[in-house]
């Protein structure tokens, strides 16, 4: 068996040589996070905190239909969903799930919701539609139909937060979708994604969303602020960026600190850099991870 991908919370230097860097209702994102020309930025992967990592391939692969690889020289295991990969670190019991944190739920599309959602509960997690839905959401069978839109929502292992969104026109079983984040600026949030990333910002009737390739981001308003991501279940997020070295120079230049500065990780020739935007969502920043 391949061995899990991890590291320690605080980057020293030899912890961090053991190190591999990890969103609109209506509309899908693209099929592929692979780097493209003049896309310099996409959406990269999604970085979790378990407390059992079979449960956690369990839901991730197994019930969700993400494919379990390994990557680089130590065979490190990661699960890849068509526009992301998942990783994790090893045996590290999240302090919450993700619901009460920026990071409130990651986004997936599927042609139809019914046999996935007969897939989460056979293999014993939770289908919470009727808890996360709005109130003018008809929910059905754990569907809820919003305008045109059917949705659900289901929770993993560590209480991680997944939506799922039906695009009858797909073509593949599953593929990334958006990443969905919660605060009490949610405005102010989108236009710092916008700024730093380049992201495309668009207005929507229940949120603010930024469109990166690859990802929608929306950005929902709450009363108060949100619970800083690390240490939860969605420890960080990722983006794969072209010409990192240079990127983080841009952004120390702008002011914003990097929380772990640019280096390189040999075992599988990636670049990785941290930031954590205002309002507490740590990000990790890499090049390499794309090739995956």
């Amino acid at each position: 068996m391949g061995k899990t991908l991890h590291y320690a919370r605080m980057p020293t230097v030899s912890r961090l040589l053991r190190l591999v860097a990890v969103l609109l209702v209506l509309a899908p994102a693209a099929a592929s996070a692979q780097l493209t020309a003049g896309s310099p930025i996409v959406y990269g992967h999604l970085h979790l905190n378990p407390t059992n990592i079979p449960e956690t391939k369990k839901f991730w692969a197994d019930t969700l239909g993400g494919t379990l690889i390994t990557i680089g020289t130590q065979n490190l295991e990661v699960i890849r969903f068509p526009g992301a990969l998942i990783l994790w670190r090893a045996n590290q019991k999240p302090t919450a799930g993700s619901k009460g944190s920026t990071a409130d739920h990651f986004g997936l599309s599927v042609p139809d919701l019914a046999p996935v959602l007969a897939r989460v509960k056979a293999n014993g997690f939770r289908v919470v539609t009727a808890d996360e839905a709005q109130p003018t959401d008809t929910v059905e069978n754990g569907i809820a139909q919003r305008g045109p839109a059917r949705l659900a929502f289901v929770l993993g292992p560590d209480g991680e937060k997944v939506e799922l969104v039906q695009q009858p026109q797909q073509k593949i079983p599953v593929q990334l979708h958006h990443m969905h984040f919660f605060t009490h600026q949610h405005r102010e949030m989108r236009d710092w994604y916008v700024k730093v990333f380049g992201a495309k910002p668009r207005d929507g009737a229940q949120f603010v969303s930024a469109d990166l390739p690859g990802v929608a981001m929306n950005f929902s308003p709450s009363p108060t602020p949100m619970a800083a991501t690390t240490g939860r279940v969605y420890d960080h997020i990722g983006f794969e960026i072209r010409n990192l070295e240079e990127f983080c120079k841009q952004l120390e230049a702008q002011g914003i600190k990097l929380a772990v500065t640019y280096r390189r990780i040999a075992a599988i020739d990636t670049a990785i850099a941290f930031v954590t935007d205002p309002w507490g969502t740590s990000i990790e920043l890499s090049e390499g991870l794309g090739k995956f």
